[in-house]
């Protein structure tokens, strides 16, 4: 699993954005170089397949893949694990 970027990107290709910077302005605090090691890691581990339309102007698009959903387990169990973790703390405080 990747760095800490990985969860918004996914969300944000998961919210429509699909060309380089609309993902870079809805990640706040991502630089440019960083979205675009994080979008190459991703495009290996399968994550996002990116599509390059060759007119005029090259358009470059990305999307999540039809695997990319099965990382939503892993962000739920993280979820999960962060609640009880915290229920765990809280009594502790008690």
């Amino acid at each position: 699993m990747g760095g800490k970027w990985w969860i918004p990107l996914i969300n944000s290709l998961r919210n429509g954005n699909r060309r380089f910077r609309e993902i870079e302005r809805s990640i706040p605090g991502i630089t440019t170089r960083m979205l675009s090691k994080e979008l190459k890691d991703m495009e290996l581990n399968k994550l996002v397949k990116r599509t390059v339309y060759p007119e005029t102007s090259v358009l470059i698009e990305y999307e999540p893949t039809e695997y990319s959903p099965t990382f939503g387990n892993i962000i739920m169990e993280m979820i999960n694990w962060g609640r009880e973790h915290r229920r765990v703390i809280v009594e502790d405080l008690k």
